[in-house]
């Protein structure tokens, strides 16, 4: 099924679809993959297929230390080559080389990109252990290896373009050959160590700060498992469990099918890690209803937007770049998992809010109790999903296995799907597609990953990370207000260019010591420009979240691009809440206790910002009552929410009890105000009340 035929099927077929449909996810999932891939047939499919069986084991093998090579120790750089010779040469057969290239056939000069890459990652696979023994990454490679390191850094460079596009290609590419002449007094602040075209072609393909490096190794450690585990999920019926369970709990709430949305697809997001498949997953399902209850088209695809946003902030599973963030801190991934959990409580509460506000000023109620799901039976069919993510989670916080628990959770589901669903039970086809769907996804991130790990290679080749943080800090004056916001508006400038995952290299690089050298906490730091970075994605003018929303919705594409920014405000000041107090992501003396104080100060800030947004203040009202001064009443109660939530202390020049205070100042008066106009106007006999 089309999101174009979504947007227009009947409202009973909608229903259908929301309830009844077992494999609407995993459906969704691979649909979306093929309208903008070229889909492999026949030979070239099982190939793809096998290339990924292989993929999954040598990760279990690596992870497992099964030594499935007898007598033979593979080494991490061999292990991280052959997951390149095996996924990055698909790069130039699923995805076409220019708009017009065909679809139903392969180009020979796809066929030719695809040998060639894959004959360098053997040559260097097979020689990276020798280049370990004698240094050979700092210069002194035979010719045979320098030239198969030149193909692949050009091989990288168009498997970069065809994954990410030109803009991230024009990105990357400038930096990765920027050390032959780091020495240039054009330069400025980026002057730094030069190097040959055989020393930087070395170093690129053969040291462990390159390809080689943080992005790729976090593809071997932790996201294959992740993503072999959201795949899985999908496709043994999860969403429709999720969506049912979110139905039958929110559905009859005032604007229940909106707040069910953000239940449903806060629940599959947790899961897949995937901003673009939550909303083509969830959508379908979801849009359609919103709009039978009132909500209107562009509305509807907002809050679906937003809501399939969070599916990269909300742990247990979020997107690649929260892998990624471990691997440059060097902590485990549960610590970054465990940073996520206010921010994306407050970033929900926030949506809850909106939603509701908006339902109760225009009178939106909820989902007659006879046409939803019973709780009980939707828990009857799915019990055992609850057993599965449990045991990710103690894998993850109480063991610390990040790299073991996406794996031990996938074989619990896959046995507690085949003895207990009839509906979703595996056969020998799912597991061909299953295969498929992993391959694809692998492909799409190896090709992105490695291009981008040539990025952190070339600031290391040249030492200039240091001297730049310097600079940064001296352009800024020391002030970190001043920092943060430079941070936060190159983070977005860059988002609507680059993937999240190379917008957050780029930073982590070049602006995060700057911040760090201001005194501010790491994780805070780096969460903060993992958040700016993930913003495009529903901010015009790209917010591809949006837009897809927007094609099942039916409504204009960049209309629902602002109802999202809308919708979703307050994601805008999140990180810089968390980033002025470590507490709000489980950092810093007593994380616990400090965290949850702050994170209810911050979701009672939040309750009067949503109600200034949308011009509905719970407790109060309607403020189209209060008249000529609604709007100025609406401000006064976004500012006081704001000053509310800010946290004091730290690099703020007030204390946590002045800022608190302040804010409080600014709402008590406003609210009083705003309650009292509200009543009055509601006394008034409809025949003398102003319009």
């Amino acid at each position: 099924m089309s999101s174009a035929s979504v947007s227009t099927a009947p409202q009973d077929e909608a229903k259908r679809i929301v309830f009844d449909d077992p494999h609407g996810a995993a459906g969704n999932m691979q649909e979306a993959e093929v309208t903008r891939v070229r889909s492999l047939l026949g030979a070239w499919r099982w190939t793809l297929v096998v290339a990924t069986a292989a993929t999954i084991l040598l990760c279990i093998n690596q992870q497992f230390s099964l030594r499935f090579f007898v007598g033979y120790t593979q080494l991490n750089t061999e292990y991280f080559y052959l997951l390149i010779a095996l996924m990055l040469p698909f790069t130039f057969l699923i995805f076409p080389g220019t708009p017009r290239a065909p679809l139903n056939r392969i180009p020979w000069y796809d066929l030719l990109c695809f040998v060639v890459t894959f004959a360098a990652a053997l040559v260097l696979m097979s020689n990276v252990r020798k280049a370990a023994e004698a240094g050979w990454e700092f210069g002194g490679a035979p010719n045979s290896v320098t030239a198969a390191g030149l193909v692949m850094w050009v091989m990288l460079m168009e498997a970069l373009r065809r994954t990410g596009g030109w803009s991230l290609l024009l990105s990357v590419l400038p930096f990765t050959v920027y050390p032959l002449f780091a020495e240039s007094s054009w330069l400025g602040p980026f002057r730094g160590t030069q190097s040959t075209l055989e020393q930087a072609t070395a170093y690129h393909v053969l040291s462990g700060e390159s390809l080689l490096g943080i992005p790729i190794q976090a593809f071997a450690d932790t996201v294959i498992g992740f993503l072999v585990f959201g795949t899985a999920l999908m496709m043994t019926g999860a969403g429709k469990f999720f969506i049912n369970l979110a139905f039958a709990l929110c559905g009859t709430f005032r604007g229940g099918a909106a707040k069910v949305c953000i239940f449903a697809s806060g629940l599959l997001g947790m899961m897949s890690g995937s901003i673009i498949s939550n909303v083509l997953t969830a959508g379908t399902m979801t849009i359609p209803v919103m709009k039978k209850s009132g909500f209107r088209a562009s509305y509807a695809g907002a809050i679906e937007a937003c809501a399939s946003t969070g599916a990269v902030l909300a742990p247990p599973v979020m997107g690649a770049t929260a892998f990624v963030i471990a691997q440059f801190l060097n902590v485990s991934y549960a610590d970054v998992a465990i940073a996520a959990i206010i921010p994306a409580v407050l970033y929900y509460i926030g949506l809850f809010m909106q939603v509701d506000s908006y339902a109760a000023r225009h009178g939106l109620k909820g989902i007659p109790r006879a046409e939803l799901p019973r709780v009980m039976d939707t828990i009857k069919d799915g019990w055992y999903y609850v057993f599965v993510i449990a045991l990710l989670i103690v894998m993850l916080l109480y063991f610390k296995r990040e790299s073991h628990a996406p794996f031990y959770a996938t074989a619990l589901l896959l046995v507690l799907n085949q003895l207990f669903s009839k509906d979703t039970r595996w056969t020998v086809a799912t597991i061909g597609k299953f295969l498929e769907v992993n391959g694809r996804t692998f492909v799409e991130l190896v090709g992105i990953l490695a291009g981008c790990g040539l990025l952190i290679g070339a600031f290391s080749m040249t030492g200039v990370v240091s001297s730049l943080a310097n600079d940064l800090l001296r352009i800024a004056g020391d002030n970190p207000f001043l920092l943060l916001g430079m941070c936060a508006l190159t983070s977005l400038i860059l988002g609507l260019g680059l993937t999240t995952t190379a917008c957050y290299i780029f930073l982590a690089i070049l602006v995060a010591p700057a911040l760090e050298k201001l005194g501010l906490n790491r994780m805070a730091v780096h969460m903060f420009i993992f958040y700016w970075g993930m913003l495009s994605s529903i901010t015009p003018p790209v917010a591809i979240a949006s837009f897809a929303a927007a094609g099942i919705a039916g409504s204009p594409a960049m209309k629902t691009g602002w109802e999202s920014m809308w919708v979703g405000s307050i994601i805008y000041f999140i990180p810089f809440f968390f980033v002025l107090n470590p507490a709000l992501v489980l950092q810093g003396p007593s994380p616990y206790l400090a965290g949850l104080g702050l994170m209810a100060l911050a979701a009672f800030g939040t309750l009067f910002i949503c109600g200034g947004i949308q011009g509905y203040q719970p407790f109060v009202g309607d403020l189209r009552g209060a008249g000529a001064l609604e709007w100025p009443i609406r401000v006064l109660l976004v500012i006081g929410g704001f000053v509310v939530a800010t946290p004091g202390g730290g690099i703020m020049p007030l204390s946590q009890m002045q800022v608190t205070l302040l804010g409080l100042a600014i709402l008590v008066p406003t609210v009083l105000l705003a309650l009292l106009l509200v009543r009055r106007q509601t006394m008034v006999p409809d025949g003398l009340r102003v319009p």
